[in-house]
């Protein structure tokens, strides 16, 4: 079943490599992304990322190493590995903080929160944002929260950063508690 160890072992370096590269916590750089292949951010608002790319390019890499590693079930042998990169991220990231986290590291926000406006007057807009956090450490955390814009639109108009100027917003979430913020 194995054709070559140093295929095989090279394979898993650089899938871990790979993985290194654009972990998604603490900060996830996905969120600003564009355009992405395997958990690699490709492209940005400001263009493209060479990081990204480089990324991409030892991933398949990867993936030939460990086909050139395996005599046979390259085809299984893909599709698993290709699951398993997708979902070992957001498992590790669960597992670290529902264990080891503490503070503000063991609150995660599943990114479904939005923001809905409405234009009261000429001047004035009327807001409203819906996000839920879910604190998975046995202690509770009080911090700031503060909004970032998602993207800009094609009249380049911030929306969620308005939501700042009646802040800061100080927010409590008790131990292993899922909060709905509005």
């Amino acid at each position: 079943m194995i054709k070559s160890k140093l295929a095989l072992i090279s394979s898993v370096i650089i899938f871990g490599i790979c993985m290194y590269l654009y972990f998604p916590y603490p900060n996830n750089v996905m969120i600003e992304a564009r355009s992405t292949f395997m958990s690699f951010p490709i492209r940005n608002q400001n263009g493209y990322i060479l990081l990204g790319i480089i990324g991409s390019i030892l991933f398949v890499i990867a993936m030939i190493l460990l086909v050139i590693g395996m005599k046979k079930y390259h085809f299984r042998t893909i599709i698993i590995v290709v699951i398993v990169y997708a979902l070992l991220p957001n498992l590790l990231i669960t597992m670290y903080q529902e264990t080891l986290a503490s503070g503000i590291t063991a609150i995660s926000y599943d990114g479904n929160g939005k923001c809905n406006f409405e234009t009261v007057s000429k001047d004035l807009l009327n807001g409203e944002c819906i996000l839920v956090l879910h604190k998975r450490s046995n202690e509770a955390v009080s911090f700031e929260l503060e909004f970032i814009d998602s993207s800009f639109m094609e009249d380049e108009v911030r929306m969620e950063s308005l939501m700042n100027l009646a802040g800061p917003y100080s927010i409590t979430i008790e131990a292993n508690r899922k909060k709905l913020f509005i």
